[in-house]
C-alpha cells in the first residue's frame, strides 16, 4: 500500500507485487530471474504488540525477528548470480564489543542507540547479516543515523562500524540503488560496510575507487591499528562542535547538545523509549 502511494503507478519499468518475505515460494517467486534485490525493509516498527513486547524482554526477538526469517530465505532462493544488497545499521556490532573495546572506542560505542538497543533491535540486524552471508553475492551497507532535514552531500564509507553521523534517505537510496547496479561486482561483493555523508561536499563521479579499496569479509578481522586509525578519523567528522557523541540522549541532536538543549526523549540515563516501539 504504500509502495502504492509513493512510487509512480503509471511508469512502464514498474510491478508492485505483494509477497510474504517469510515464506520460501513467495519469496522464490519475487526473486526468480533477478538480476540484483535491493533489501529496506525491517521487522521493527511503531506498530505496538504485547507479544513482542513480551518477547523481547524473554531475549526471544533474535531468532523469530522477520529480518532474520526473509533475508536467510532470500540468500538461499536468490539465484548465484543475483546480487543482493543489503541496508542493515551502523552499529550492529557494538553491543557484542569487549569491554576493552568499547572503552578503547567509547565515541562509537556509548552513543543512545547502542548503548540502550530498544528491544534488541542491534543484535537482531547483526545476526539477519551473518544469515545473508551465505549468498553467493552480497553487499551490507551500514547507514549512520537516517536523517531527512540532512542535505544531501558526499558519502563517505568505512569499515570495523565505527561510524557516527548522519546521512539523508536520498543519499542512501543512491547509494544502494550504485552498489546494486553501477559498479563492478569485483568492487562489493562479499563486503560490509557503514556510511555517512558530508553536507556541503560534492558526490563522487563514481564510487567504484572508494569501494575497490574496502576489505573483503571472508579477509578476516582488522588490525587494531586499522581500527585506531578509522576511529580517530570518524571521531572528527562528528556533526556539531562538542565532537563527544558519547555525551548524547536518545532523541537529542547533535545541536542540542552544543547548546545545553535537552532532547525529545529526556536527559541521557533518563530517556522515554516511546511505548509503540515494538518487533514485528
Amino acid at each position: 500500500d504504500k509502495a502504492k502511494e509513493v512510487l509512480p503507478p503509471s511508469s512502464s519499468r514498474l510491478e508492485i507485487v505483494k509477497a510474504d518475505l517469510t515464506n520460501r515460494k513467495s519469496v522464490r517467486g519475487v526473486v526468480d530471474g533477478a538480476d540484483g534485490v535491493v533489501w529496506a525493509a525491517t521487522g521493527f516498527s511503531d506498530a505496538a504488540s504485547r507479544t513482542d513486547k513480551f518477547k523481547a524482554l524473554l531475549g526471544l526477538v533474535t531468532s523469530s525477528s522477520f529480518d532474520v526469517k526473509a533475508l536467510r530465505l532470500l540468500s538461499e532462493c536468490a539465484g548465484d548470480n543475483c546480487r543482493i544488497v543489503c541496508c542493515s545499521s551502523a552499529g550492529v556490532t557494538r553491543p557484542s564489543w569487549t569491554d576493552e573495546a568499547k572503552e578503547r572506542y567509547t565515541g562509537a560505542s556509548d552513543i543512545p542507540i547502542v548503548r540502550l538497543n530498544p528491544l534488541g533491535i542491534l543484535d537482531v540486524k547483526r545476526k539477519a547479516e551473518d544469515e545473508l552471508r551465505a549468498s553467493k553475492q552480497y553487499t551490507i551497507v551500514r547507514p549512520t543515523g537516517l536523517n531527512d532535514d540532512w542535505p544531501r552531500g558526499r558519502v563517505v564509507f568505512s569499515q570495523g562500524d565505527l561510524a557516527v553521523g548522519r546521512i539523508s534517505r536520498a543519499d542512501v537510496a543512491s547509494t544502494l540503488a550504485t552498489v546494486a547496479v553501477d559498479v563492478n561486482a569485483d568492487s562489493v561483493n562479499g563486503k560490509t560496510f557503514e556510511c555517512f555523508s558530508l553536507a556541503g561536499y560534492p558526490p563522487p563521479v563514481s564510487f567504484e575507487g572508494q569501494l575497490d579499496r574496502l576489505q573483503r569479509d571472508d579477509a578476516g578481522p582488522f588490525s587494531t591499528d586499522a581500527l585506531d586509525a578509522t576511529y580517530a578519523l570518524m571521531q572528527q567528522l562528528v556533526p556539531g562542535a562538542i565532537l563527544r557523541p558519547q555525551d548524547l540522549a536518545m532523541g537529542q541532536t547533535y545541536e542540542q547538545l552544543d547548546q545545553g538543549e535537552t532532547g525529545r526523549l529526556g536527559e541521557r540515563g533518563k530517556e522515554q523509549i516511546p511505548a509503540s516501539f515494538s518487533n514485528t
